[in-house]
């Protein structure tokens, strides 16, 4: 016979699976009017015992429940799961209910399988209200009151309970960064760094002061990225997912906001359903734009636009999961909404010592450079945002490349002339400070 192979996740919530099944073999006898066996029955009780056991234990079920479920609350959440943990159950459960559209359990199926008697159906119903541990958790999700409608565990329970990696699909509205990055390569202030870790423990940490110590849940969490651009907010983010090895998603918000009334509501409901409770980190680019101090009213669109925003900021502060800002213009944000921020960091302009760290990390590191090209040169030469010193580090080894040389200071210089020309404005060679008796003679000035 061919072995299975099991996680040690799965292999610990074997008897969970064993008496689910076995409950649904006694449920699908009794309707053909079959009796269970004595062996049956002793094994059930057996399997009883052990997922008591089992449940009582450290790890295993802590991975996702709150500590103080009831057995019923345990038991609803094991048939929730067992469709994605055994496929076999799932298989079972449709068999269980013909013409469902899932393999998930109904309420309806629940109360058999359970044999839970009439007057206890109240409890099981309690179980699944919205303000249960199963709901306030974001462990389960339930399509609705009708007692025939499927219930589910919210995306990346199973995953995570079982130890399984997480497999998500395309996010609604949002693209992959694929940036990669080393938390190491961060150059900023210490203080700086020392708050991004501390975002971190707000992700990390959520579990023991929310769960465990009782904590007051305030979503998210949320954090605030602000600094000019090319000051390294989204590198940032993507160290704190590689820190965390989970994908970061950039919100494409021209994918989500629509001219029709309601359906940009629509688009941002489907983008945070599907990331809600996924090992994943959301980012928001120009939040100032988003959340900048809303104007008067003057016509109908004004005001839809204003529940847009507040659809969002109501889904963001609900979301079981971290979200990241970013702002340029942090002064244009709402100040009602700056406070629901967990964590705030200004991303400063890089100082002449920060901008020698980046020449020093971002000029190749194998390619071949005469000994005039010092970092600490060109950290104090001119004033660079971080992402214009990777554009022009890069912009220069390719002129050397392409001149079949090693890079030299002309290479520079060409390079960080072409940088400050992209925002349009005049330059003179005065511009390039130190920098400017390097940049060829047949360059227009």
């Amino acid at each position: 016979m061919e072995s299975t192979v099991w996680t040690r996740g799965e292999a610990c919530f074997a008897s969970e699976w064993e008496r689910i099944g076995l409950l649904a073999h006694i449920l699908a006898e009794s309707r053909q009017g079959r009796q269970a066996s004595q062996g049956e029955l002793d094994q059930l009780r057996t399997l009883q015992q052990q997922v008591e056991a089992f449940r009582r234990e450290e790890g295993g079920w802590a991975a996702v429940a709150p500590p103080g479920l009831s057995p019923l609350e345990f038991d609803v959440l094991a048939c929730a799961a067992a469709p994605e943990a055994e496929p076999r159950l799932g298989w079972l459960f449709m068999t269980l209910q013909p013409g469902a559209p899932t393999p998930y359990p109904t309420p309806a199926l629940l109360q058999e399988i359970l044999a839970i008697a009439p007057e206890e159906t109240p409890l099981l119903y309690g179980a699944l209200s919205e303000t249960s541990p199963l709901r306030l958790g974001g462990l389960i999700e339930v399509a609705g009151g009708d007692p025939y409608q499927p219930l589910r565990p919210a995306a990346g329970v199973t995953a995570r309970l079982l130890g399984r990696p997480a497999v998500t699909g395309d996010l609604p509205g949002a693209v992959l960064v694929k940036t990669p990055a080393r938390w190491e390569d961060l150059v900023l202030p210490s203080d700086r760094v020392a708050m991004l870790q501390e975002f971190l423990l707000w992700i990390t940490h959520k579990a023991t002061v929310v769960g465990e110590w009782g904590g007051g849940d305030c979503g998210g969490p949320v954090a605030l990225f602000a600094g000019p651009s090319g000051t390294g907010k989204t590198f940032a983010a993507a160290v704190l997912a590689a820190r965390l090895e989970w994908p970061l998603y950039r919100v494409d918000l021209g994918r989500l906001v629509s001219k029709y009334i309601g359906e940009t509501e629509k688009n941002l409901n489907r983008l945070f359903d599907a990331a809600h409770g996924q090992p994943m980190i959301l980012q928001f680019d120009e939040a100032d734009s988003l959340f900048s101090k809303r104007g008067e009213v003057r016509e109908a669109r004004d005001r839809y636009a204003n529940m847009e925003v507040s659809h969002l900021l109501a889904r963001i502060e609900s979301h079981s999961g971290p979200v990241i800002l970013t702002t340029n213009l942090r002064k244009h944000l709402d100040p009602a909404f700056a406070r629901r921020f967990q964590v705030v960091v200004d991303f400063p302009r890089p100082d002449a010592e920060a901008r020698t760290r980046l020449w020093q990390r971002l000029l190749p590191p194998r390619m071949p450079r005469d000994p005039g090209v010092a970092p600490a040169f060109l950290g104090a030469a001119v004033n660079l945002t971080g992402g214009s010193i990777r554009n022009a580090a890069l912009h220069a080894a390719y002129l050397a490349a392409g001149a079949g040389s090693p890079l030299n200071l002309g290479h520079v210089a060409l390079a960080i002339w072409r940088e400050l020309g992209k925002d349009g404005r005049e330059l003179s060679r005065t511009d390039l400070g130190p920098m400017a008796p390097f940049l060829p003679r047949e360059v227009p000035c």
